[in-house]
């Protein structure tokens, strides 16, 4: 079986880069965009990359890598200060030439003021607050994280969530946000270790209201 991976691009420009929250969040909406898309062409792909161990990649680009960028098949997600765009699923080692010379570490991004609580009964994903991670990582996580809480929700809640543009938050978790997110059985995503983290480190929760 071919192992596929999903990509998806960061617009992080010198001068004006998103905030993380904002990069994080655009990442974790991408995915549930791309898991939803209808696009014939990229049905197939899409449903073989959702059954396998979930692998996505994000990397960065400005300038003209970021218009390069745009001219590969895909679909773009614009939230306040992120633009993030993603591609359907691909074979890990089979990157079109336009993205294969992007960055994948060293992402780092601030959010320059303190972030507001999320909404009570707004979709969250929840960062674990005993693994630090880059900006690229989070994002992946993050995608993760509500890519499982999508796998675990019923048809009819996947349709509101949908209707609503996939609205969610996404945090860093305090100790005991995250042991009541465990507790209560949210999905959690078990990270393989591939970069960054040791292999079987929580890292991300989906702390969902109808589930």
């Amino acid at each position: 079986m071919t192992e596929l991976v999903l990509p998806l691009v960061v617009r992080i420009e010198r001068d004006a880069p998103p905030t993380r929250t904002d990069a994080l969040e655009a990442a974790a909406r991408g995915v549930l965009l791309m898991l939803t898309a209808e696009r014939l062409e990229w049905v197939d792909a899409v449903a073989a990359w959702d059954g396998q161990r979930i692998r996505k990649v994000v990397r960065r680009a400005r300038g003209a890598e970021w218009r390069r960028a745009l001219t590969v098949d895909g679909l773009d997600v614009v939230h306040r200060s992120a633009q993030v765009r993603v591609y359907p699923p691909i074979p890990v080692d089979s990157w079109p030439p336009e993205l294969v010379r992007l960055q994948v570490g060293g992402t780092e991004l601030d959010d320059p003021a303190e972030v507001a609580p999320a909404a009570a009964d707004e979709p969250l994903v929840l960062l674990s607050p005993h693994v630090e991670m880059t900006a690229g990582k989070a994002m992946a996580q993050a995608a993760h994280a509500a890519q499982l809480g999508w796998r675990a929700s019923a048809a009819t809640d996947r349709a509101a969530w949908r209707a609503d543009g996939f609205a969610l938050a996404v945090r860093a978790a305090t100790a005991a946000q995250w042991a009541a997110a465990l507790a209560a059985g949210a999905p959690v995503v078990t990270d393989a270790g591939f970069t960054e983290i040791a292999p079987d480190s929580q890292t991300a929760a989906a702390v969902l209201p109808w589930l």
